[in-house]
Parts: structure tokens; sequence; C-alpha cells
């Protein structure tokens, strides 16, 4: 695995890879192909070097004795963003980058796995950065990612879905998910839509009024 950059242009999502459990080589693989930005947090670094991926962007605060100078000759002509920030982690401060050059989506793999806060904190951002960044969020088992009000795609059957709100969600309804909805409310620690699936081949609808919903699609 070394190359990505099959697009040079911003029309397809930039890649950040984070620094949780990583993913199988064949996700990763599929995201680098078609990923016209690669950035890599500094605690990640190493781990990704290993793999022989080339990195666009190597962004970080660069604390406890990390040398970013260490990979300009090796990754030459990469880019170098010191982010001392301690306010923001560096994953929301590469979300802030992608911003700044006005690249409107991003996946982002290894955010996921080890350290529960960190995992929660990464999949919550999803809604802070809602209204200037489309964020996806992807591991071996699950791609996590915000619902607008109404939402249509085809699936196949059994595809395991659940519905996770962040807060209050009203006025959900379903169509083609063996637990239907009709004009539900989900609240995050009273009642999610966790395990639900898709019942039959063909196009499945969810519409929501309020609030602010995450779709993950889920591989057992």
């Amino acid at each position: 695995m070394s190359s990505h950059h099959i697009v040079r242009d911003d029309q397809e999502p930039a890649l950040i890879i984070a620094n949780g459990a990583a993913c199988n080589a064949e996700l990763l693989g599929q995201l680098l192909e078609w990923s016209p930005l690669v950035i890599v947090l500094d605690a990640a670094m190493e781990r990704v070097i290993k793999l022989d991926v080339k990195v666009d962007v190597l962004l970080g605060d660069f604390d406890r004795g990390f040398d970013p100078e260490h990979y300009q000759t090796a990754q030459y002509p990469i880019k170098i963003i010191h982010t001392p920030d301690q306010n923001k982690t560096d994953l929301e401060k590469a979300f802030d980058y992608l911003i700044e050059r006005k690249i409107p989506a991003v996946n982002v793999v290894w955010a996921t796995g080890r350290r529960a806060d960190h995992t929660i904190t990464n999949i919550t951002n999803i809604i802070r950065y809602r209204d200037t960044l489309k964020i996806v969020i992807l591991d071996d088992h699950s791609k996590v990612f915000l619902l607008p009000k109404i939402f249509k795609k085809w699936y196949t059957a059994n595809t395991p879905i659940s519905l996770i709100p962040v807060g209050n969600v009203t006025g959900i309804h379903s169509d083609n998910l063996f637990y239907p909805l009709k004009d539900d409310t989900l609240t995050i620690g009273v009642r999610t839509g966790s395990s639900n699936h898709v019942t039959a081949d063909g196009i499945v609808t969810i519409e929501h009024q309020e609030g602010d919903l995450l779709m993950m699609e889920c591989m057992d």
C-alpha cells in the first residue's frame, strides 16, 4: 500500500487518519485510492509510515518530543502544520484546516476503538461541524454520518442499520426498515434506533423533522 491521488482536485473527500484502532488494509486502500488529500495526525504518523502510505499533511501539537522534521525527506513534499491549541483535539484541528481550505467533505479512519472518550468525542463532532464539513467516520464495523432531513438510499436486504440521536430527534418516519418508525421520537439515553435492519432489497427512506440523527451502516 503506498500511492493515492488518482484524483488531484477537491472533488472527492479528503482522508484523515487519526490514532484510534486501525482499520483493515482493504478499507484503507480503497479510501486512499480516491482521496486527493491525506492528513495524518502526529500520534499516528509512525504507524502510517510502516504501511508505506504517502502523506500530504502531518498535523498536530507535536508534543512529547515529536520531531516532524524527521519526515520532510521521506515524505517530500509533505506539509507540516503545527497546531498547539490545547482547547481542541488534533482531529478537530484537522477539520478546521479542511474548512480553511474550503474542502467540503472528509472521510475519517482510525477514529474509533481504543479509548472510549476519544471515540465518543470523534463521533459527536460530526454534529459540531455539520454546517461546515460533511464528515464520515469509518472502521471495520461501521460507517457513521449525519442524516439530512430526508434520506434515501438503496440497500440490500438485512443490512444492519442503527439510528442514533444526538440529543432529541422528533418526527421520524422510515420506509423499508424491519422496525418501522412512524412519527417517532428518539432521545439519547432514553430510546435509540439501534440494531434495525433493511427489510428487502431496495430504497430505504428515513425522514425526521427536528434534531440531529446519525446513521450507522453496520457490518457484523
